[in-house]
C-alpha cells in the first residue's frame, strides 16, 4: 500500500534534516566516506530505498561493484582500509545503539586516528544518515 510522501505532507520538517545533509557533505568527510556510512547503515536498517540510491551515488563517485558488495562484509574484506574500517565499525554502533551505542574502544580509535573534529563529522553522517532511514523505512519508499 502506497504512502504519503513526508517532503509533501510536512516539507518544514525536511528542511532541518536537509540542513544537516548540506552541514555534512560540507563536512572533513570525503563524498565516498559519506556514501559508504550511508549504505552500510541503510543495509542495517533495512531502507530499500536508500541502498539503491547511495549504491548509486557511490558508482557515481567510482567506487567499484566489489567494494560496494562487500559493504556488508566489511570486516572480512581486505578491500577497505583503517580509516574506512573505522567509520564502518562507528556505523555499525551508533545505529544499532540498543545493543551498546558507540563503545570506547572505537571512541578512543577514532579520536586517536580521526581528532575530534572528523569523529564529529562521522558521527553526525551516521545520525542524519539514520534519520532519513527511519523516514524511508516507515513511509515503504522504494527504490526508484
Amino acid at each position: 500500500e502506497k504512502r504519503f510522501k513526508m517532503r509533501e505532507v510536512e516539507p518544514a520538517a525536511y528542511k532541518p534534516l536537509q540542513a544537516l545533509s548540506d552541514y555534512v557533505a560540507g563536512s572533513s568527510l570525503s563524498p565516498l566516506q559519506q556514501e559508504m556510512i550511508k549504505i552500510r547503515a541503510s543495509q542495517i536498517n533495512g531502507c530499500a530505498y536508500c541502498v539503491n540510491k547511495h549504491a548509486k551515488d557511490a558508482r557515481a563517485l567510482g567506487a567499484t561493484e566489489e567494494r560496494i558488495y562487500l559493504l556488508s562484509v566489511w570486516r572480512e574484506s581486505p578491500q577497505f582500509n583503517e580509516e574506512e574500517r573505522l567509520m564502518l565499525e562507528m556505523t555499525e554502533e551508533i545505529t544499532l545503539l540498543h545493543q551498546h551505542g558507540l563503545s570506547e574502544g572505537a571512541y578512543q580509535r577514532a579520536i586517536a586516528l580521526l581528532g575530534q573534529e572528523k569523529t564529529a563529522h562521522v558521527i553526525m553522517a551516521i545520525i542524519n544518515i539514520n534519520a532519513w532511514n527511519r523516514i524511508g523505512v516507515s513511509l515503504h519508499m522504494q527504490p526508484e
